[in-house]
Order: C-alpha cells, then sequence, then structure tokens
C-alpha cells in the first residue's frame, strides 16, 4: 500500500454487499488512495460483489482481521493456519493486496500473564504456515501489535519485530497502530525505530479512536520518525463509528469515539495529510 487509505469500519464493520456499497463510495468520495477491509467473517464476504466494486472506482485494498477463539494461534497452530489460508483465499479473490491485523491472535485474548514460550512458538509455527501459503498466492502478511488489554501476545514493535525474525519469511510485515502505541511504548519513535526493518504499513488512530488531531498522540513525533527511517508505506486511518456489538465490546467501545463518519474524513484526513506532506512523505 502506498499513500493514504481509510479502514472501512468507518463506513461499514461487517463486510456485506450494501456495507461494501457504501464503503467504497465514501472512500472514491473522498478521495483516498486505497482502502483496508475487515474480514471478521470471511466466508459471508461476497468477494467477487467487492472486486467489482473496487475495480469499478480503480480502488486498492488490503484486508485484516483478528482470529476467532477456535483458531487462536496460541492454542492450536494448524487451525490457525487453516483459518488464515480461507481468509487469504479471500484476500486474493476480492483483490487485496495483503492481510494484516491481529494474525497472530484474538482481539481480547489475555490469559492473565505474559506469553509463554510455548504460546510464543506456536504463534510462529502458525505464522511461518500462514505466510508460506501467502507467497505461494502471492501475497503478504502484516502483523499488528495490540495493547495490553486486548492481547498478552504482541504489545510492541520490537515484539513483533523479534517475532518475524524468529518466522525468518520474508513475506511477513509490521503493521503498528498509533493507539495502541500511544498505550506501549516508551514514546512513538522508539516503536517505529524498533520495527523500521519490517515495517511497511500504519494505522493513524488517535489516543481515543476518534478525530485524528483531537487527542493525545504525539504525531509530529510519529511522522518525525517515519520521515527518519524514510517509510514508504500505507496510512491509514482508523476510527470507530459503525461497530458490530462483539467488535465494540472487544475493544471496550463504549462510548461515541466522533458526531460522525463525516468529521472523522473532513477534519481528520486533512490534518494527517497535511503533516505527511510538511514530513515529506507525500
Amino acid at each position: 500500500m502506498k499513500g493514504f487509505g481509510v479502514h472501512t469500519s468507518l463506513w461499514a464493520m461487517e463486510w456485506t454487499r450494501q456495507g461494501a456499497e457504501v464503503a467504497v463510495a465514501e472512500a472514491k468520495r473522498y478521495g483516498v488512495d486505497f482502502i483496508e477491509i475487515a474480514l471478521l467473517d470471511p466466508p459471508a464476504v461476497d468477494a467477487g460483489h467487492t472486486r467489482a466494486l473496487l475495480e469499478l472506482v480503480e480502488m486498492p485494498a488490503v484486508c485484516s482481521l483478528g482470529l476467532p477463539e477456535g483458531s487462536w494461534a496460541s492454542r492450536d497452530p494448524e487451525k490457525a493456519i487453516a483459518f488464515l489460508s480461507f481468509a487469504i483465499d479471500k484476500t486474493v479473490e476480492l483483490g487485496g493486496q495483503a492481510l494484516s491485523g491481529v494474525t497472530y491472535g484474538g482481539i481480547g485474548e489475555r490469559t492473565g500473564g505474559g506469553p509463554t514460550d510455548a504460546e510464543l512458538d506456536n504463534v510462529a509455527r502458525a505464522l511461518e504456515g500462514a505466510a508460506a501459503y501467502a507467497r505461494s498466492k502471492g501475497i503478504d502478511v502484516g502483523l499488528e501489535p495490540l495493547n495490553r488489554y486486548e492481547t498478552h501476545l504482541i504489545n510492541t514493535g520490537a515484539q513483533a519485530a523479534a517475532m518475524i525474525e524468529k518466522v525468518g519469511a520474508e513475506n511477513l510485515f509490521i503493521h503498528l497502530d498509533t493507539y495502541h502505541m500511544n498505550i506501549e511504548e516508551d514514546g512513538a519513535a522508539n516503536g517505529i525505530l524498533a520495527a523500521r526493518e519490517h515495517l511497511r504499513y500504519m494505522h493513524m488512530s488517535e489516543s481515543h479512536r476518534g478525530v485524528p488531531g483531537a487527542g493525545t498522540c504525539d504525531w509530529n513525533e510519529i511522522y518525525a520518525a517515519l520521515a527518519a527511517i524514510g517509510f514508504t508505506g500505507g496510512l491509514a486511518l482508523e476510527s470507530f463509528i459503525n461497530l458490530p456489538p462483539q467488535i465494540a465490546s472487544a475493544l471496550a467501545v463504549w462510548r461515541p469515539v466522533a458526531g460522525s463518519a463525516d468529521q472523522v474524513m473532513q477534519e481528520g484526513l486533512p490534518f494527517l495529510r497535511n503533516l505527511a506532506r510538511q514530513y515529506g512523505l507525500l
């Protein structure tokens, strides 16, 4: 991915035919460079319909997900590989360029302690299998570190880099999220520097998941660090307006984070784009 994109949860968290039509049209209206589609239920996605919509407006896409509990990699690597392989097929079918997100576990997966060596070995095994399958299909797989309240497995850029180096697959990459970094990193720049060799994708999300620029994320530090490492990947605005109950619960989103999707796009997107230009990222 290149340039600025948007996570389609802003308009349609559940990727139905109707949701896809609304989200693709809105993304085109705002002139973004790509969209990120949440594959929360891969079997339910009409890939042919989505591909036709994307081709009509010449819109690239990346897909993202979290593993369902029955396929958590830390517990059952083979089930995780099977689920990820199906999602990879769906990503290819709809025309996506990569599958990213919480590919190593579940959103809300916690044991009450830190990750064990056995859990990390299982995650590495699952990612190795998924990366090999993705390579055969011509796409890459990303790992998004989450904050400590949403997973105990990978919380920082350094941990994601260590996992990728443990697996050793060239088509694995790091996908950082400024919302999670604001909680977990010793300064956003340190997280970016730790991930630098593998960093290809960013979620640009405010500290409260609302309008970028209206929270406490240090955007100048974030952009300066991205410029310093010569970042050339995708920058995806992520804010949650339309969430199904199970995802709202997993993310602990109990109140509106912004007035509307239009507010996020009309105020947040120009804010992020202007800073990207100032730091030479566009």
